[in-house]
């Protein structure tokens, strides 16, 4: 099972916009407005579905969210399908979702993070198509800082294309702009200095293999099962192994722990050469910080673990492909993640 990368996009291609997980409530149009009209911009046509109401956690019910998610991923005049953010309860969607179908279907762009995670890996250890950890929806009209790619960049590169991505090195020390006050907003407020960090050893890293990966709370809840078997998918896909990149949102550190214990357990790890963390705001605990819980978790695995990448909830946004070939180099000096679509 080969990975299957979607055909690059071109202007006037058409991307879809659902809510797998919760909508837009009415006092945050006006943001979901300025996300469409910058894709727009860039030349494409936007169909908003059904699935997108605001008013609870959740846009629809599962049979109504899963069913218009399939109709977008199998619809060939569909080419990608973003979500306006993420949510908390995806993971309904995951035994509603035809897969025999889905597998034979013409790959299309999925993109998003957060509680997208729950689909967006998922899709692509049981199918093979490539998929895309990165900015949502709300995200999209923010200017991209130097080094570092927006989804809608990575969507119109063929297969065999390689591109790298570095650090910017400042990032939000904390908070969030407020889209209702500020639909329009397109600059980060990215205030604080801070650099990858690798948390196991000060060596440096050169290290390769497929990445996959996501939330740790949403991603610790389909370790080990059908839907999280990133041993088979390895054995399969990536026999040289695995970039495993993780993100906590907003789980305290003791949490955090167990939950990537759990998924240790569960052999998500297993056949990693490393494991990349996202930048968090989530809090510590009394005795216990982020960092040590992922060292607690993690650091008998005996590979590098490499902290504060942008591929989580605090801005900016590094987006990854779950299958690309990757390339992790973090030196004293000079830090960096290639992909290779292909």
């Amino acid at each position: 099972m080969p990975i299957r990368y979607p055909r690059p996009l071109r202007p006037g291609d058409r991307i879809a916009v659902t809510s797998p997980s919760s909508g837009v409530d009415n006092e945050l149009r006006a943001r979901l407005d300025a996300g469409i009209h910058e894709v727009e911009r860039r030349g494409y046509e936007v169909v908003v579905g059904r699935c997108m109401d605001g008013r609870g956690h959740l846009s629809a019910p599962a049979a109504d969210r899963a069913g218009e998610l399939m109709e977008m991923l199998t619809d060939p005049k569909i080419q990608a399908v973003v979500p306006p953010w993420g949510g908390e309860t995806a993971i309904d969607l995951l035994p509603l979702l035809d897969w025999d179908r889905l597998r034979t279907a013409e790959p299309t762009w999925i993109v998003g993070y957060s509680d997208m995670s729950t689909l967006l890996t998922p899709l692509t250890l049981r199918t093979g198509i490539a998929t895309l950890h990165g900015n949502n929806l709300m995200d999209t009209p923010y200017q991209v800082p130097q080094g570092l790619l927006s989804w809608l960049d990575i969507v119109t590169l063929p297969v065999g294309t390689r591109f790298t991505q570095t650090p910017p090195n400042r990032h939000r020390s904390q908070g969030w702009d407020d889209f209702r006050a500020f639909p329009q907003v397109r600059e980060y407020t990215l205030d604080t200095p801070g650099r990858w960090i690798r948390l196991d050893s000060e060596d440096e890293v050169e290290a390769e293999g497929r990445l996959i990966g996501g939330c740790t709370e949403m991603l610790c809840n389909v370790a080990g099962t059908p839907y999280g078997d990133l041993s088979a998918f390895a054995r399969a896909e990536a026999p040289e192994g695995l970039l495993v990149y993780v993100e906590a949102y907003g789980d305290d550190a003791f949490t955090i722990c167990r939950n990537l214990h759990g998924m240790r357990l569960a052999g998500f790890f297993d056949a990693a050469n490393a494991v990349l963390v996202g930048r968090t705001s989530a809090p510590d605990a009394k005795s216990l910080t982020q960092y040590e819980a992922v060292l607690g978790a993690l650091g008998s695995l005996g590979v590098p673990i490499i902290a504060d990448i942008e591929c989580g909830h605090v801005p900016p946004h590094l987006p990854l492909v779950n299958g690309a070939r990757g390339r992790l180099v973090h030196t004293a000096t000079r830090s960096e993640l290639t992909q290779v679509l292909e």
